[in-house]
C-alpha cells in the first residue's frame, strides 16, 4: 500500500489507465493546459493498472518535461477500483479530480467541477448528458443508474462517469474494493457527504476499445446489494433480514399453532402440506435472523483496504 508522502497542493488529478499509451500525450497536454489556466498548484497522478502496451514507458518519457506528472505502475491489472484507491492514497490535493484516460472525459470541465466543490459540495459527479456510446450501452446504463438511485436514495443520472471532483476528506473516508468504484457517490452519500452532479461533455473513443464487457452489468448489480446491506445506515442488515425472519416465523407459528390446538382437542395429526409449510417457514425464519446477525458482524469490520502491489513509480 502506498501512502501520500509529498507536499500538499490545491488540486490533484488522478487518472486510472489500462493500455492507454496512444491517448496519454494528448490527455496530458489538455490537462496541463486547463490546470495552468486555473492558476492553482496541482499534481497529476496516472495509475498504470498493469498495462502491457508501454503506457508506463510513455509516462516516463513525458515526465522529463512535465514536472507535475507522477505515475504508479501496478504489478498486474487489478481493476479500476484498485487503481483509484492507489491514486487516492498518493494524492495530496485539497480537491481530487478523477477522469478516464481514453479522452472521452473532457479536461475542460475541471474548472466547473472545482467551482461546485468550492460552492459547498463534497463530491461532484459528471453527467454525460449527451453520451457518445452505443445504443445498448446507453440503455443498460440508464437502467443501472435508475436502480442505483432508488436503492441508494441518491438521485444521479450517471453514477459511473469517470469525471468527478472530491474534497480530500471524501477520498480519505470512503473505502473502495472489488468493483465498488461505480458506487463512490452512493458510498459518500451514505457517509453523510453532500453529493451533486453537473452535465459534462463526452467524446467518442478515438483509440483502442472499451475495457468493459457485458459481465460488468451483472457484477454491478451484485455490488449494489453489497452497498445496500453493508453501508446503509437507515436499515441495518439485521433489521432487514430480521423483519423477514419474524414475518416468516409469525406465519409459521400461526399455522402450527392451529394444528397444535386441533391435536389438543383430540383430533389426529396427519402430514399435510400446510403443516410442512409451517415448519419450513419457522426454519427459514431462523436462517434469515442468522444471516442478519452474520451480516452485522461483517458490517462491524467493514471497509477492507484495497489490496494492490506497486511495481514502479516516479
Amino acid at each position: 500500500m502506498v501512502e501520500n508522502q509529498g507536499a500538499s497542493c490545491e488540486i490533484s488529478v488522478v487518472v486510472p489507465a489500462f493500455n492507454e499509451a496512444e491517448s496519454m500525450p494528448e490527455l496530458l497536454d489538455r490537462l496541463e493546459e486547463v490546470l495552468v489556466g486555473m492558476q492553482r498548484s496541482y499534481e497529476i497522478w496516472v495509475i498504470d493498472d498493469g498495462s502491457n502496451d508501454g503506457t508506463f514507458d510513455v509516462l516516463a518519457a513525458q515526465s522529463s518535461h512535465r514536472p507535475h506528472l507522477h505515475a504508479l505502475s501496478l504489478s498486474r491489472n487489478y481493476g479500476k477500483a484498485a487503481a483509484l484507491s492507489a491514486g487516492f492514497n498518493v494524492a495530496s490535493g485539497e480537491v481530487v479530480i478523477t477522469l478516464d484516460a481514453d479522452l472521452q472525459d473532457d479536461p475542460a470541465e475541471i474548472p466547473h467541477l472545482v467551482a461546485k466543490i468550492e460552492g459547498g459540495n463534497d463530491l461532484v459527479s459528471g453527467w454525460k448528458q449527451n453520451r457518445k456510446d452505443g445504443f445498448i450501452k446507453n440503455q443498460t446504463s440508464k437502467l443501472f443508474n435508475s436502480v442505483t438511485s432508488a436503492v441508494a436514495g441518491l438521485r444521479l443520472h450517471d453514477y459511473n462517469c469517470g469525471l468527478k471532483a472530491y474534497r480530500s476528506e471524501v477520498t480519505r473516508s470512503v473505502r473502495i474494493y472489488g468493483e465498488m468504484h461505480r458506487y463512490i457517490p452512493a458510498l459518500a452519500h451514505l457517509e453523510g457527504f453532500k453529493v451533486t452532479e453537473i452535465p459534462v461533455r463526452h467524446h467518442a473513443r478515438r483509440f483502442g476499445r472499451t475495457k468493459y464487457g457485458p459481465a460488468r452489468f451483472l457484477n454491478g448489480f451484485l455490488d449494489l446489494l453489497t452497498v445496500f446491506f453493508l453501508h446503509a445506515r437507515a436499515s441495518s442488515p439485521l433489521h432487514f433480514f430480521g423483519r423477514i425472519g419474524l414475518l416468516f416465523f409469525a406465519i409459521g407459528l400461526v399455522i402450527n399453532g392451529y394444528f397444535l390446538v386441533q391435536w389438543l382437542l383430540g383430533q389426529g395429526l396427519r402430514v399435510r402440506p400446510l403443516l410442512v409449510a409451517g415448519f419450513l417457514l419457522i426454519v427459514m425464519a431462523v436462517q434469515f435472523v442468522s444471516l442478519g446477525l452474520i451480516a452485522e458482524l461483517v458490517v462491524a469490520g467493514r471497509h477492507p483496504e484495497m489490496e494492490y502491489r506497486v511495481r514502479r513509480r516516479f
